[in-house]
């Protein structure tokens, strides 16, 4: 693949919150995406800390049901609450979702190897995480299907671990929800780029 369809790729990925159940791939797809993934996304010092289970159809649906009710006992159930129980409905409107998590142990283990590097593993353990959700979001956009990236963790972590039987180093960094995209994405806004980069020759 050439730079100019790995950057087209990246153009083309953007938040899709509009998603349907219909399958225009089927789950052994996605599952083979999410695999490559999570195998070739590099993470420092080789310590492949990414850990991810992914769910289909009614688990899918079970984990938004599941977050509805923990925010529901979290804000209550008034007048207020509505839009979040909208917002949840339409996370689970797609047939699948995503679970990130950074497995704990393996960072710890590698703090106690190198303790000079001790303060940052937890960083690193995050930069990794943040180009694997990448990836698999950009690797779903290109197969037609729409998601976005939610963090309604720590509130669900442990119905989460509950549920699926997540080990309890296994600590969940993100959920993307996806599914066929229904609508096309707003018109997205940027910053003047020579606010944001430098360049000296």
């Amino acid at each position: 693949m050439s730079s100019q369809s790995f950057l087209s790729a990246v153009q083309s990925r953007r938040s899709i919150y509009a998603i349907s159940k219909e399958k225009t791939i089927s789950n052994e797809r996605v599952q083979e995406i999410v695999e490559d993934a999570l195998k070739y996304t590099p993470t420092s010092f080789n310590s492949q800390s990414g850990r991810i289970v992914l769910l289909f159809d009614e688990q899918s649906d079970k984990l938004w049901k599941l977050t509805t009710e923990a925010l529901r006992r979290k804000v209550g159930d008034g007048e207020a609450f509505k839009a979040t129980e909208e917002k949840m409905a339409a996370f689970g409107s797609g047939y699948g979702t995503v679970l990130f998590f950074e497995d704990q142990s393996v960072v710890e283990g590698f703090q106690q190897q190198f303790p000079g590097y001790a303060d940052y593993f937890p960083l690193y353990s995050q930069h990794s995480s943040g180009m694997l959700q990448f990836i698999v979001w950009t690797a779903l956009e290109q197969e037609g299907l729409g998601a976005t990236l939610q963090h309604y963790q720590p509130l669900i972590d442990e119905d989460v671990q509950k549920e699926w039987n997540v080990p309890s180093n296994w600590k969940l960094v993100a959920q993307m929800p996806f599914g066929k995209a229904a609508a096309e994405p707003g018109e997205k806004q940027f910053q003047p780029i020579e606010e944001r980069m430098k360049v000296f020759k």
